[in-house]
């Protein structure tokens, strides 16, 4: 049934692909009205997403009773478009669509329309995705657009559509809801229950063997999936999903295996050298549309950025390539610069536009270059590493900054030193940078996410113990106290969104899991206990408000919350992990420092119930997450104790090295953690190596340490 949804549509409309890669200079619709014609509901909102399209003339609603109840009176079908500030595609199809008078009547007068930003309330984006994915059989993105009955259950959905087609699609379900409607109470039916199936576990009870071997036998299906030319994984569009990187570096620090070393390093040299990195001012761009990483996407994400910094931190431990410091450095800088608030708070994102144009804040022309660069050797130079041409190496003259050729290479061809070489380049992007500043700047979402805060914080305090940089750690320090103060109530209970002093949003377990989870990484490079201890309070009311007793695993939304169409649990590993993978991975480290069985159980059961969805898929890097985790449980990690007053010279020296196998711990004193107890020696600053619970003799030399971890 679900298939002959999307044939009759296939045929009627034609479904647009749900990933764009041209420009777009579309203008607004003649139709477009000023701020004081029209307002809708959305007026009264926070988000930037909604207030966007607070005064189209689409009586938009945001998702409430409201909306419902009213749908649910008139007897009229829902709209339920899904979008987020920074998304190009999404402007596009307000500037055609939502802010045209005649496409507004249609709307208005057959259905109640809702908008959300997927970002403040994934949970709803979750649900109508996977719709999409059903119906489609194929691979959906933003805007979403759904249609439902009254009560929410969706029967069909799509993403960008021209205003010709979404008028063509409008009209249909229209014609089809006065003429069958039973039609549509069965295509809502299916698609209902597929949601409500959609990643269905099953409860395993037996013991399981977490053994090595699987692990082995699922490299082939990354190996194969993996551009070893490029880096990245095989298709058309890259995105850097960086937790198949984090993996397979842990993979190679079990296994030894080369080509997975191989595969993270190519990936990482391309993405730096690309276009989707800033070469001027740092940071990533959210994807790429080309195999080369040459053109982005370019809107800026502070998840990618967050979850990249780690990555690029641990791989400069393994690799100790300064490009991978430097690409840290920058982004971070970027990140303090552009998308922090002054109360200490991350922003979410930076728009792929500006002044209606994607990337035009990005891009170059020949003479734009050559008119600041009036030193001719220096314009020469990075003409030629950053392959500028004078009729543009992209669309309508433009020029991207991305470099191809080594810096080396760039020497021998203007017979100088490689030294020589860097000092121009630095000395180019500088006064590039300066020019640039002097652009109309993209828009910023200025909404302060507590999940994706928390992983832009795990990233500073990583880079803070790979590199020894106290600034990092301090800006760490005061995200982690921003949020516990602003997102964090007395019970624990966190809230999801925060802007202009308000937070409205009840938390889900992402922003449980991953602010738990840099809490325990903000410890490691702190040594403060009552960062562990903050931890651990939300994991316990993760606990008592998302766990569900039947599979182990733990449900997206908290018991506290109006509910969905169905109460669905986040799995697999995407973009960002899984709130389940994170979670399970928190409750094994709290389980260690905390000598608490009761995590440890809860951690390996939610592995035993993921395990033959993981380890017998034949795509893995959907799961790269669980898979870190189950590294850990195949090789559990060493406790690693420092106590004594020179405990921080000896954990700068540990973390020089990359260990992902092994949990931190330590400080001048005891402090209150039992793996601590009885561990200080007056005087003397001793290192314990530790592995479930049981220590090897204690040693006061990091190589000494090392030899007991090999």
């Amino acid at each position: 049934m679900i298939k002959y949804i999307m044939l009759v549509f296939t045929i009627t409309v034609g479904l647009s692909s749900c990933i764009f890669t041209g420009n777009s200079k579309t203008n607004s619709s003649n139709n477009k009205r000023s701020k004081a014609t029209f307002s809708n509901q959305l007026k009264n909102e926070s988000s930037p997403y909604l207030l966007q399209h607070a005064y189209n003339p689409v009586n938009w609603y945001p998702w409430g009773e409201a909306a419902l109840q009213r749908a649910k009176r008139e007897n009229k079908m829902l709209i339920v478009s899904i979008g987020y500030s920074a998304c190009h595609w999404c402007h596009v199809m307000e500037r055609e669509s939502f802010e045209d008078t005649s496409v507004a009547r249609l709307m208005n007068e057959y259905f109640i329309s809702i908008k959300v930003d997927r970002e403040e309330r994934p949970d709803i984006d979750d649900i109508y995705m996977t719709s999409c994915h059903l119906a489609s059989g194929q691979s959906c993105g933003w805007p979403l657009n759904a249609l439902a009955l009254p009560d929410g259950r969706p029967f069909w959905a799509g993403t960008y559509f021209a205003k010709k087609d979404w008028i063509r699609i409008l009209n249909y379900f229209i014609k089809m809801r006065a003429e069958d409607a039973d039609k549509l109470e069965g295509f809502a039916d299916k698609l209902t229950q597929g949601i409500q199936l959609n990643e269905n576990i099953q409860p395993i009870e037996e013991e399981i063997v977490f053994e090595r071997e699987k692990l082995n036998q699922l490299f082939p299906y990354f190996d194969r999936a993996i551009d070893y030319q490029k880096g990245g994984r095989i298709a058309d569009v890259k995105f850097p999903m960086p937790s198949n990187w984090q993996y397979l570096l842990e993979y190679h620090h079990l296994t030894k295996n080369e080509k997975a070393l191989e595969a993270v390093v190519t990936t990482l040299d391309n993405m730096a050298r690309g276009g989707i990195y800033d070469q001027l001012g740092g940071g990533f761009a959210r994807y790429s549309t080309d195999v080369d990483w040459k053109v982005p996407h370019f809107e800026k994400m502070l998840y990618d950025n967050a979850q990249l910094v780690s990555l690029y931190s641990f791989a400069y431990q393994v690799t100790k390539n300064p490009r991978y410091k430097e690409v840290v450095y920058q982004t971070l800088d970027f990140v303090s610069r552009e998308m922090t608030s002054p109360e200490g708070g991350f922003y979410s994102s930076i728009d792929a536009d500006s002044d209606g144009e994607e990337g035009k804040y990005y891009v170059w022309t020949y003479d734009e270059i050559k008119s600041i660069l009036t030193n001719e050797p220096q314009f020469e130079i990075f003409k030629a590493y950053y392959n500028i041409t004078q009729f543009g190496n992209w669309e309508f003259g433009k020029n991207i900054l991305y470099a191809t050729k080594s810096v080396d290479a760039v020497a021998k061809q203007f017979n100088t030193s490689t030294a020589n070489i860097n000092r121009t380049l630095s000395s180019a992007r500088e006064k590039l940078l300066l020019a640039r500043n002097t652009r109309t700047r993209p828009g910023v979402d200025d909404k302060i996410l507590t999940s994706w805060n928390a992983l832009m914080l795990k990233a500073y305090a990583d880079a803070a113990r790979v590199f020894n940089e106290d600034r990092f750690l301090n800006i760490a320090i005061n995200n982690a106290r921003f949020l516990l103060k602003e997102a964090k109530n007395k019970d624990y209970r966190l809230t999801r969104n925060y802007k202009d002093g308000k937070a409205v949003i009840n938390g889900f377990l992402d922003d449980y899991a991953l602010l738990a989870n840099s809490l325990v990484s903000v410890y490691q490079a702190s040594f403060d206990e009552k960062w562990l201890f903050e931890a651990k309070g939300l994991t316990d009311y993760a606990v008592d408000h998302f766990y569900d007793d039947e599979t182990g695993l733990f449900f997206y939304t908290s018991d506290l919350d109006p509910p969905l169409i169905t109460r669905k649990k986040e799995i697999g590993d995407n973009v960002i992990p899984s709130s389940n993978s994170v979670m399970a991975r928190n409750l094994e480290m709290l389980g260690a420092f905390f000598f608490d069985e009761f995590y440890l159980g809860k951690s390996q059961r939610m592995m035993m119930a993921v395990k033959q969805q993981v380890i017998q898929s034949d795509q893995p890097y959907f799961y790269a997450n669980w898979l870190r985790h189950y590294i850990s449980l195949a090789k559990p990690p060493y406790e690693i104790a420092i106590v004594g007053n020179d405990y921080e010279r000896i954990k700068s020296e540990i973390d020089d090295h990359y260990l992902p196998n092994a949990l931190l711990l330590g400080g001048a004193k005891e402090g209150s953690l039992l793996l601590l107890e009885d561990k200080l020696i007056e005087g003397e600053t001793i290192i314990y190596v530790c592995k479930d619970k049981m220590c090897k003799s204690p040693v006061t030399s990091v190589a000494a340490a090392l030899k007991l971890m090999e």
